[in-house]
Order: C-alpha cells, then sequence, then structure tokens
C-alpha cells in the first residue's frame, strides 16, 4: 500500500479502502459464479474439481471427496512471459 500511495499521491488510507474494495468485488464475483478478468493480469476464476477417490493415511481409510468448486487465478500469458524472462535474466551466469 505504501508504494501505490507513494506513486499515486492518494492517501494511503484510500488506497487500502480502495484495494480492499475490489477484492471485495472479486470474491463476490466468485461467490456468484462470475469469473473476473484483468487484461494484462490475469483471471480470477471459478474451477470445478471433480469427485475423486482420497485416503485418510493415518487411519488407513478411502474416503470420497464430492465434486466440489474453488476460486482459482490464471495469469495473462504477458505476464507469464515476463515473470519468465525476468527471471531467466536472474539466473543466467555472467559473461
Amino acid at each position: 500500500m505504501n508504494e501505490i500511495s507513494t506513486k499515486t499521491g492518494v492517501e494511503k488510507v484510500a488506497v487500502q479502502q480502495t484495494v480492499e474494495s475490489m477484492m471485495k468485488v472479486i470474491r463476490n464475483s466468485l461467490i456468484n459464479d462470475e469469473n473476473v478478468y484483468l487484461r494484462g493480469f490475469g483471471s480470477f476464476i471459478v474451477k470445478k474439481r471433480a469427485k475423486k477417490t482420497g485416503r485418510i493415511i493415518t487411519k488407513n481409510a478411502t474416503i470420497i471427496i464430492p465434486e466440489h468448486y474453488i476460486p482459482a487465478f490464471k495469469p495473462a500469458k504477458t505476464f507469464t512471459e515476463r515473470v519468465k524472462t525476468a527471471h531467466n535474466k536472474k539466473t543466467l551466469p555472467a559473461e
């Protein structure tokens, strides 16, 4: 929040309220099964997990995990490529 406040000149409290409001909107959208797309950044989506068999190792028991939905984030291709490029530059040996 400090960095955003410094770069924009907006008070830290206002920045915090704005970011928290944005997260609330994203959360409510996903609860209502509406995906949120942020161009160049990524998508907040609802993923469906299929029914599957799981194990409780401590009890040596098999359980059925029912079909369920989870929130997920899928980064934009441009965002992913920029992160990869930045990290590749850091790991390349110096000449």
